[in-house]
């Protein structure tokens, strides 16, 4: 079962498809057993972050998996600009220490490499953060270009509406990791 329907998982491989670099490392944060990368792309290495272990095994995207509870540790397991690009599906809501998390994927980045946090009105409600249920669609979208602005290393962010007609609506916030000088 997928959090989101298919329509707006095709919005989110749209997204993946224009902001993704081809042949690029790209970093799956708070993956499961799909990462909705376009299946056309060939990236050059696929890392999926998430907590259960089961569930990114059984993801056939991804070259490496690392089981890891961003709300314990908000700190990635990984070097300096490691990765070209990341993606956030559906989960930000679920981050308790989101500017922390979003920090540190900037740190993980690439100068100038995108993240894509895409995001719905459909949430587990008993798993989300209590602001994150306060708000409306557009309330989310400031709250996320909020985190971004406030983890201090992202340039460009904009908020993007994807959503397909008659489907889940899905709404991006796309940054750019600022260069480390």
């Amino acid at each position: 079962m997928t959090h989101i329907d298919d329509a707006a998982i095709a919005a989110v491989t749209q997204l993946y498809r224009e902001y993704l670099p081809a042949g690029g490392a790209i970093l799956d944060l708070m993956s499961s057993w799909v990462s909705h990368l376009p299946p056309e792309a060939r990236y050059g290495r696929v890392v999926g972050l998430g907590m259960n272990a089961e569930e990114l095994a059984a993801n056939p995207r991804l070259d490496d998996r690392v089981v890891h509870d961003l709300n314990v540790d908000p700190t990635l397991p990984f070097g300096d600009g490691e990765f070209d690009g990341a993606g956030l599906c559906v989960s930000i809501q679920y981050l308790a220490q989101p500017v922390e998390v979003l920090r540190d994927v900037g740190r993980a980045l690439r100068p100038n490499a995108p993240l894509i946090v895409t995001f719905s009105n459909r949430c587990f409600p008993t798993k989300a953060v209590f602001l994150w249920q306060g708000l409306d669609d557009a309330g989310h979208a400031a709250l996320v270009r909020r985190y971004l602005e406030w983890a201090g290393n992202w340039e460009s962010v904009e908020a993007l509406d994807r959503s397909p007609e008659g489907s889940d609506p899905l709404y991006a916030v796309v940054g750019r990791s600022k260069s480390r000088v």
